[in-house]
């Protein structure tokens, strides 16, 4: 089917382009044209204003709509969050799982594998945030499941993880070298994180190779006179990229104001959010703005990416162009994701149609199908 998408604006990733017209066929991007020049085989779907950008991208959310993967640990979990994900413009998300028992990771492997051989599509792979992390900074995860870990600890990942397993969250200072080595030569993405290492340590283990770090602020050694800590360290770092939570429960939107002037383009947005569960190892409560465990602990977010999207311009006052970055081709940066974060002839297409006055969501076309309204 041949289609042409009109909006007052086009931003490809890199600029805001006025005044074009997107040519879809078969699901691919074909052109990028003025309204004049759409050949009369288009139909013309017209969007007045509403500008179209990539789609988004979160590499970081535990379930959605009621369904929380580490605990339901099947497909359908994985669809109810693929679900949440694109009523937020997201196309592609990284399930996640944090400190749990081995036998558990190796559950939510399997179903991720399956998943992706079924050809359903949006889902990038896993993300194990622990248990390879820090005690004094574990946050809401479960203290039990925490460990140091050695070669033998990395092999059920590595072996049955792979090409699933694509990012492991972890505490420099709780593993050696060595560790950091393993997995990073396996091709997994090491993001530092739920740690509590000092300047000195953190600055080693981005210079082993790390290339990021896990929402930056949170669960994580802070930046201080004496000690700049981790948030220092991910500061002072040219290399390093960083996740941020921009809910303003997490992160004041102060410090994801300052934190953009001091990193630029290395810090990018998650949504961390998780869903409502009264049951389980990890039991999120809604509060209204945030989830927390019984107990009252800070335990995941109720964003998802077009509210952070608002967030970032409205209360973060970072530019809009800049935030549709961290939302989309920044994480795909990270993830070595080149076909997606970007409008560009040849790629699939995935891109949100966004209204100018309030940035909500007019519809989304993702993996080049019809748009959801």
């Amino acid at each position: 089917m041949k289609r042409a998408f009109l909006a007052d604006e086009i931003f490809d990733g890199k600029d805001m382009v006025p005044s074009r017209a997107l040519l879809l066929d078969e699901g691919r991007i074909t052109g990028i044209v003025s309204p004049t020049e759409i050949p009369s085989a288009f139909s013309r779907r017209d969007f007045p204003g509403c500008f179209l950008a990539p789609s988004f991208i979160d590499i970081q959310i535990y379930g959605g709509n009621g369904r929380l993967f580490s605990h339901s640990v099947d497909s359908s979990s994985l669809d109810a969050t693929a679900a949440y994900c694109a009523a937020g413009g997201c196309s592609h998300f990284m399930i996640t799982m944090a400190t749990n028992a081995m036998s558990c990771f190796m559950q939510g492997i399997e179903v991720v594998r399956e998943y992706i051989s079924s050809g359903k599509k949006g889902l990038l792979g896993l993300h194990l945030e622990g248990p390879w992390i820090s005690p004094a900074k574990r946050g809401a995860h479960i203290e039990a499941y925490i460990k140091k870990p050695g070669p033998d600890d990395l092999a059920p990942v590595l072996e049955k993880g792979k090409g699933v397993v694509r990012m492991v969250t972890l505490a420099p200072e709780e593993c050696d070298d060595e560790i950091i080595q393993i997995l990073i030569d396996h091709n997994i993405i090491v993001s530092a994180g739920h740690s509590n290492a000092g300047y000195a340590r953190a600055r080693e283990a981005f210079r082993l190779g790390i290339p990021a770090a896990t929402h930056l602020f949170n669960a994580m050694s802070p930046l201080q006179g004496r000690e700049p800590g981790m948030v220092g360290a991910i500061y002072d770092d040219a290399r390093a990229m960083a996740s941020i939570i921009c809910d303003g429960v997490h992160v004041d939107f102060n410090s994801v104001r300052i934190s953009k002037k001091m990193m630029g383009e290395r810090l990018f947005f998650i949504t961390d959010a998780v869903t409502e569960i009264r049951e389980g190892s990890y039991q999120h409560i809604f509060r209204g703005d945030r989830f927390t465990l019984p107990d009252g602990t800070l335990s995941g977010s109720c964003m998802t990416m077009i509210s952070t999207l608002r967030n970032a311009v409205q209360k973060a006052g970072i530019p809009l162009e800049e935030s549709l970055r961290m939302c989309s081709s920044y994480p795909a940066k990270l993830m070595g994701e080149p076909g997606l974060g970007n409008i560009k002839t040849g790629t699939v297409a995935n891109f949100n149609i966004i209204r100018k006055a309030d940035l909500e969501l007019a519809g989304s076309v993702f993996y080049g199908r019809e748009p959801v309204e």
